[in-house]
């Protein structure tokens, strides 16, 4: 497995990131995406949180693969907001928020966040915070719907380490699935041996920087220190990739559920023999060549 830093950029205009990341499908590290006069970036901590969103209740997931035969994973349990972030703040835990819209809850507080319009349709009025305790990870996966992502750090420190869709075969992707089966942080190359030929880009996000995650781009994202991040997304230009991830939504996600039920375990079994034999399909391709 191979992995190269991700580039850093600050002050391009729209056109230019376009031309050099947006249309080609490069991912990127966006020092300014984040507007500097950004009540946000003073206020927003656990102790505000607490003050204005304790209360609420939110469903907490817990291990990367808890869920391996689900297309999406489910909340394990529910707790009050500010009883998560005690614990997060307390000591490494595996327990994470997922797509959490806190500023659905509380509308006034997002407007405490601006951020630079880089990319065309930014749905700058649907962000999505993301909260992982020490150690904890995002089992590695391509989001369904094939949206950009630009990722926000807030606090803490996160590993994110990126792939393109082109590569999913070597990631043993599941059919009908959006995720793999590897453990990718304790790679074992016997059992999955197409993980050697695997290129990608490695990134470290700190406070207030943000990385833009191509449509389609598989990413494994690791807590280094308890914190969160706020995502927003972008539809992509192609049609094609619209329809695809309408498909998932729509189709593909709701197929797997149905077969999971008529088939149980044959129909896990089935998708775990075929992610294996694509994948040896692939490294006999990438020998090949």
């Amino acid at each position: 497995m191979h992995l190269k830093p991700v580039t850093a950029i600050s002050g391009y205009t729209r056109e230019q990131f376009t031309t050099a990341y947006l249309e080609p499908g490069i991912p990127v590290l966006i020092k300014d995406f984040i507007e500097p006069d950004s009540v946000a970036l003073q206020k927003w901590n656990y102790d505000y949180f607490r003050q204005e969103a304790g209360a609420v209740m939110v469903g907490v997931h817990s291990e990367e693969n808890a869920h391996l035969d689900k297309a999406t994973s489910q909340p394990g349990e529910k707790m009050k907001f500010g009883d998560y972030l005690d614990l997060i703040e307390s000591r490494p835990t595996v327990r994470r928020l997922f797509l959490f819209n806190l500023l659905r809850e509380r509308p006034d507080i997002k407007k405490e966040l601006k951020v630079r319009k880089i990319a065309d349709n930014l749905l700058t009025w649907l962000p999505f915070l993301f909260f992982g305790g020490e150690g904890s990870s995002v089992r590695y996966h391509y989001d369904i719907d094939m949206s950009h992502v630009f990722l926000s750090q807030f606090q803490g420190v996160k590993k994110v380490w990126l792939f393109p869709n082109e590569q999913s075969d070597l990631l043993y992707r599941l059919p009908w699935n959006f995720h793999g089966i590897a453990d990718l942080r304790n790679p074992d190359y016997e059992a999955f041996p197409a993980l050697r030929q695997l290129s990608g880009w490695e990134c470290t996000l700190h406070f207030g920087e943000t990385l833009y995650i191509p449509s389609g781009y598989w990413h494994y994202i690791q807590y280094e220190t308890a914190g969160y991040s706020v995502a927003y997304r972008a539809l992509p230009v192609s049609m094609l990739k619209r329809a695809v991830g309408v498909r998932n939504i729509f189709i593909t996600r709701r197929f797997d559920d149905a077969m999971r039920r008529i088939l149980g375990k044959k129909w896990f079994d089935y998708k775990m023999k075929t992610a294996y034999r694509r994948a040896a399909r692939a490294v006999e391709r990438g020998n090949s060549r």
